[in-house]
């Protein structure tokens, strides 16, 4: 029998379903709970992906979310996820939380430090000699070369030079590097990580929340058409989607009386495309806010396919896990994948069509191909990505393999 871990996860982007995005850390904290360990998670208190964001008072305030006790620390609000202030805001989340009392807790068995952000990766380490314990790093984004490839921000400027120092502390000193990106190995040798340390665990789907999903509001599903082939897209409406690509296939299409494309979410880009389609009179695209997490299974049930992009960078080379993708094959939806990556759950799973990125007409083609298809056959590639998500990725799965590297 597993001996019981208390865990720490420090992520200073978690959330839960009440707060919103990111939700990896709150579902492999449930799935410890569940195999009978104590979890306490390090967050932010701003995030500009969450819905609603938790009461605060001082530096820290402690809330139990589902059996997981979070301690919210204390940081700066900002304008949008690539401005300053969101650099200042990774930066005040390490500072304050060096002054946290972490002796007033029960000593830890490991560590988890999350990113995107680096910068806590000190305060991990610096906790985990005090302990005498080990450090696990998880990486879900890699940064800075994210900020390179992405916001073509120059490999020498002084912000990427800071970032790479910690990245390159993180992988010299944690015990396990584990990441979402299954090709990204090669990338951390280069950055003075040993081999033997790397350990892919990608993103995945909580099979209670998904199984107990709620219906949509009143309000949203009148919004939809109940007569049209709906093409949907669900998540953060940023630069990294390349919305704009199926936005133009949208115009492509917009004769088409039978298509509907439906953009569910908010993000900066989200304006620019309103504008696009409002200047090219695109009567064919709906924008609708986003619903609460336990709502997306609801919504998907009334779409016929599903959209994910993302534009030509070297950086997804490395692989891609976006949580998009397992809800879209949960929801036994087929799939159009315009990403240009080595790793295709898409085609392994049978469930959809792969296009190049950045290519609308591409898209459009996908999208005639499948709204040409019998319902026979478009419930069939559904039925594959969800048996196929159910079977590798399940959040109960994922952490087994997590606790056997805390042995």
């Amino acid at each position: 029998m597993e001996s019981k871990k208390n865990i720490w996860i420090i992520n200073q982007y978690t959330g839960s379903p009440y707060y919103g995005m990111n939700y990896r850390s709150y579902y492999l904290g449930k799935e410890f709970i569940d195999k009978g360990d104590d979890v306490t998670i390090f967050a932010g208190s701003y995030s500009h992906l969450f819905v609603n964001h938790p009461k605060t008072k001082g530096l820290f305030t402690e809330e139990i979310i589902d059996g997981i006790n979070y301690i919210w620390v204390k940081t700066s609000k900002y304008k949008n996820s690539k401005s300053i202030g969101r650099i200042l805001n990774m930066i005040i989340f390490m500072i304050n939380l060096f002054f946290f009392n972490i002796f007033k807790m029960k000593k830890p068995d490991i560590i988890i430090i999350s990113s995107l952000s680096l910068f806590p990766i000190l305060n991990a380490y610096i906790w985990s000699k005090i302990f005498k314990i080990e450090f696990i790093l998880e990486v879900r984004d890699i940064w800075p070369l994210t900020l390179v490839e992405l916001n073509n921000v120059s490999k020498y400027h002084p912000l990427v030079l800071l970032l790479g120092l910690f990245e390159r502390l993180g992988y010299r000193k944690a015990k396990y590097v584990v990441s979402v990106l299954p090709n990204a190995k090669e990338h951390m040798i280069n950055n003075n990580m040993s081999e033997s340390k790397f350990k892919h665990i990608p993103n995945g789907i909580n099979l209670e929340e998904v199984e107990n999903y709620q219906e949509i509001n009143d309000d949203v599903k009148k919004l939809i058409p109940q007569d049209k082939f709906i093409i949907g897209y669900l998540g953060t409406i940023g630069i990294a989607n390349a919305l704009e690509y199926l936005v133009m296939a949208a115009k492509e299409l917009k004769n088409n009386n039978n298509i509907q494309f439906l953009i569910i979410g908010k993000g900066g880009e989200k304006e620019k495309l309103e504008q696009f389609c409002l200047i090219n009179k695109l009567q064919n695209v709906i924008f609708i806010d986003p619903i609460p997490k336990i709502q997306v299974q609801g919504i998907l049930k009334l779409l016929d396919v599903c959209f994910i992009g993302a534009h030509k960078h070297n950086l997804y080379k490395y692989g891609v896990s976006a949580n998009k993708i397992f809800d879209y094959m949960y929801g036994a939806k087929p799939i159009i994948y315009a990403i240009d990556s080595p790793n295709d759950l898409i085609t392994t799973a049978q469930c959809g069509i792969k296009v190049s990125a950045e290519n609308s007409n591409d898209i459009k083609d996908a999208i005639l191909d499948l709204s040409s298809k019998s319902k026979k056959n478009l419930e069939e590639m559904g039925r594959n990505g969800k048996r196929y998500v159910i079977e590798n990725h399940s959040y109960t799965q994922l952490s087994a393999i997590y606790k056997k590297l805390m042995i």
